[in-house]
């Protein structure tokens, strides 16, 4: 594996690859990631993971230095994954330059997190062009977990007219049903329970929710959600990703919502 840590020497190394597979990640790497690089593994075998934690995404300085890192174990187990190429940047090597492509940010940014992380997704979407720019890959490979942050970027890429595509990867959860999070590390066995029911809670009330009645049903399974121990709950919504719509009737598939702490730690899902 080639470590690189200057942009400048990953463009020469990279700059005539045609099929660079690219798995971006802030690190504390986990089998999602592991998931990511295994689907882009089937398409490329020049895959490049870059591991840098964004400042520009987080909306608390205390967050962003509290964010959970070990550069050596993701090292090790970068390795262990044959990856062909690994991009550590810092501050200056990502932000160092003025970009081409405009930063695009969707009026979806408003919606779900974005009502509650303000700026978030400008940030995201800031180092994700750069790294666009920097690398120029074939395709990205995102994870599901995020869905509004991967639509969102999707819709940066089109409306650059950027040529990368954009490969959504499911979400790979624990045998108890929580979802895959580098954040998780910082839950105790009692909080990951806690987590469980939340997902087995909401997995169940799908089945039963329909969009036109989710309001109706919806102080009914915040309470719940409370009681099984989430100490405060940014949203619960149900969108349908084809149309983006919160309210209107729908036939077809939708996504349940969530974004709730359990102790002083955020977690998000959809399913």
């Amino acid at each position: 594996m080639k470590i690189f840590k200057n942009k400048i020497n990953l463009i020469n190394e990279i700059s005539s690859i045609k099929d660079i597979a690219f798995v971006p990640t802030m690190g504390s790497i986990h089998k999602g990631h592991l998931s990511l690089i295994k689907i882009a593994k089937n398409e490329s075998k020049n895959i490049l993971v870059s591991i840098y934690i964004n400042p520009k995404q987080f909306n608390s300085s205390l967050d962003y230095k509290k964010y959970p890192r070990n550069l050596y174990k993701d090292i090790n187990i970068l390795k262990k994954n044959k990856i062909k190429y690994l991009y550590i940047p810092n501050f200056n090597d990502v932000y160092g330059f003025k970009t081409n492509s405009p930063i695009y940010v969707d009026k979806f940014s408003k919606e779900l997190c974005g009502r509650f992380r303000p700026d978030h997704f400008k940030g995201v979407i800031n180092v994700i062009n750069r790294f666009l720019e920097i690398i120029k890959p074939k395709k990205i490979y995102l994870g599901m977990k995020d869905l509004q942050q991967l639509s969102l970027i999707k819709s940066h890429i089109i409306k650059n007219k950027i040529n990368t595509n954009v490969v959504a990867c499911p979400t790979i959860r624990e045998r108890n049903g929580v979802a895959l999070s580098s954040r998780n590390i910082k839950l105790t066995k009692k909080q990951l329970n806690i987590a469980s029911k939340i997902f087995k809670l909401l997995k169940h009330e799908k089945k039963q929710i329909r969009i036109s009645i989710l309001n109706k049903k919806k102080n009914k399974i915040l309470n719940e959600i409370k009681q099984l121990g989430a100490s405060k709950i940014d949203y619960l919504e149900c969108v349908n990703f084809k149309t983006l719509n919160f309210k209107k009737v729908i036939k077809t598939k939708f996504n349940i919502f969530i974004a709730y702490y359990i102790g002083k730690v955020r977690l998000i899902d959809n399913l």
